[in-house]
């Protein structure tokens, strides 16, 4: 019998013992308010434990690795750190599209470029030379990791991360900033070109952006104010939500002479709200199974352009636009009041009423996922009796 066949038939013993049959139960069983609270900092604590060793080696190499591509990080620390621990700064360089040199000479400028009150500052390098070196695929899940890293060895405060970038560096904000926006307190976009991307799911995110009047290559300037009237557009319609700053510097060019260094204090004024009572989701073509309180079982299920409006008031979750089947409701009672039962409805359809237990098992999930103790699900709800997505093209 094989090495791996002997190990294989040990584990399905193992998973039929009594003994598994009773964890499993017990990572299932209801738990108290005060409970979950509890196993909340015991699994985190857990989680920290079994991640240690590969988020020090990670901040000691100061270098993500996924796959081929890695990603070099240097970091300044400013002031002290705050009860909470320190706010992060994650700064993305200009360049892309040209010799390695050139783009290493940029990662140099930005190392010193912003200089915050207080914080870990950030510059990674991108792993790339291309063009689009910062909003490429492997981007997000690098500084996820990196995030999740920082969180857990440098005892950075989850509320208070925040973006920013400088020329290629601002277009990467464009592109990065909506699709994990539940992961930053504040967004900033120097100089930077928005392409394709959606503003609507800034509406939990303070966004900032800046370009000289002069800067009129690739119509940055013009895109600038053109985008500045839709935040302001959708703020006047939404007053509770997209908070945003624009300047366009009148007659400075594509290098702002450290004007925009005003976003600094800006943004420091913002913490991130993980449980945020009306969102908007919407899929870029870099796809994501994860977005504040919602998430998709199957990945499969998300497409590009993907739309989903989610609100709460009270005990009653209004979920409205393309909701996939699978659709996962990831509740805490900083959400809800979980002692007492929850209605979920479809596009007015009711599809849902009943209490959704808290339970070991949906914070471990949680945890796995980001270590992120702020935002940790407490209990998981799948929404029933939602249509089936309509086919990929």
């Amino acid at each position: 019998m094989s090495f791996a066949l002997t190990r294989l038939l040990a584990l399905l013993c193992l998973l039929a013992s009594p003994s598994a049959t009773a964890a499993r139960s017990d990572e299932n069983r209801p738990l108290s308010r005060h409970a979950a609270q509890a196993a909340v900092v015991r699994i985190a604590a857990t989680r920290r434990h079994d991640g240690e060793a590969a988020w020090r080696a990670l901040i000691e190499a100061k270098a993500v690795t996924l796959g081929d591509r890695t990603m070099r990080f240097e970091t300044r620390t400013f002031g002290d750190a705050p009860p909470h621990g320190h706010s992060l700064w994650i700064s993305l360089h200009g360049g892309g599209n040209a010799a390695p040199e050139v783009n290493d000479q940029q990662w140099r400028n930005q190392i010193g470029l912003y200089r915050p009150a207080e914080g870990i500052y950030l510059a990674p390098r991108a792993p790339t030379d291309t063009w689009d070196l910062w909003h490429e695929a492997h981007i997000d899940p690098m500084l996820q990791r990196l995030i999740d890293a920082e969180v857990a060895i440098d005892g950075v405060d989850p509320d208070r991360i925040y973006l920013m970038g400088y020329s290629a560096g601002g277009d990467g904000v464009w592109q990065l900033a909506p699709r994990l926006a539940d992961r930053f307190a504040a967004a900033a976009t120097m100089a930077g070109h928005p392409g394709d991307a959606s503003s609507l799911p800034l509406r939990n995110l303070p966004f900032a952006l800046f370009v000289g009047g002069a800067d009129a290559a690739y119509d940055r300037n013009r895109l600038a104010v053109a985008k500045t009237q839709e935040l302001d557009r959708l703020h006047a319609a939404d007053p509770d939500g997209y908070v945003f700053l624009s300047r366009v510097y009148p007659g400075l060019p594509h290098w702002m002479d450290r004007r925009d260094a005003e976003a600094v204090p800006w943004m420091a004024r913002f913490t991130r709200d993980p449980w945020p009572r009306r969102l908007v989701w919407v899929q870029d073509d870099v796809l994501h199974d994860r977005f504040y309180w919602l998430c998709l079982r199957d990945p499969a299920t998300a497409r590009a352009g993907q739309r989903i409006e989610a609100t709460v008031s009270g005990q009653d979750i209004r979920l409205t636009g393309d909701v996939p089947t699978g659709l996962v409701l990831r509740l805490s009672d900083r959400l809800v009041d979980l002692d007492r039962p929850v209605r979920v409805s479809v596009d007015d359809r009711v599809v849902f009423r009943g209490r959704v237990a808290r339970t070991a098992a949906a914070i471990r999930a949680s945890l796995a996922e980001r270590y992120d103790p702020a935002s940790v699900a407490t209990a998981l709800l799948t929404v029933p009796g939602v249509r089936a997505p309509a086919p990929r093209p």
